[in-house]
């Protein structure tokens, strides 16, 4: 099981994040998320989705369900598909977008980006970093991460920023 700690500058609460894959074949997962949130002491998110990996096209494609803190099920299904800048596969430009929808088909989410990602390693003596800088397209805002070895700190230019620290 995967565990993270993070904090959301929008909620100033702390939030504890579980992911489990448990595997279907070689390329298939069944993926299960939950988040706690520390403030309110009680589960704010879950999620439940099938992630089937395309090594031939380096894509990914899910679906599944989520709970989100409003008490409400929705049905999601994501993509993503990257494509190498450099030989080494080290930077890469990546397009994603991901649907969310209502159980009763009324209301819907959509978010979609692209974005550039340069994966460091060995930045210092057992130190590695990426860096993503994308483009939110139906927000239309830029954004950044930083990721280093366990921290991760993600921005936009509306200001919105959280904190992740991986277990």
């Amino acid at each position: 099981m995967e565990t993270s700690l993070r904090y959301p500058g929008d909620s100033k609460a702390l939030r504890i994040h579980a992911k489990q894959k448990f595997p279907i074949d070689s390329n298939t997962h069944l993926q299960v998320n939950g988040e706690l949130d520390t403030r309110l002491g009680r589960l704010t998110y879950a999620s439940a989705q099938i992630r089937h990996f395309y090594p031939d096209l380096s894509a990914t494609l899910g679906v599944g369900l989520q709970y989100d803190k409003y008490e409400k099920l929705w049905y999601s299904v994501r993509g993503k598909k990257a494509f190498p800048v450099t030989n080494d596969g080290l930077l890469t430009f990546n397009i994603k977008g991901r649907s969310d929808v209502d159980k009763e088909f009324k209301e819907r989410k959509s978010r979609g980006a692209a974005e550039f990602s340069w994966s460091i390693f060995n930045f210092q003596k057992d130190q590695d970093v990426r860096l993503r800088v994308g483009y939110e397209v139906f927000e239309q805002v830029p954004y950044l991460q930083i990721r280093e070895n366990n921290w991760v700190i993600n921005a936009d230019y509306k200001g919105r920023w959280n904190v992740r620290f991986d277990l």
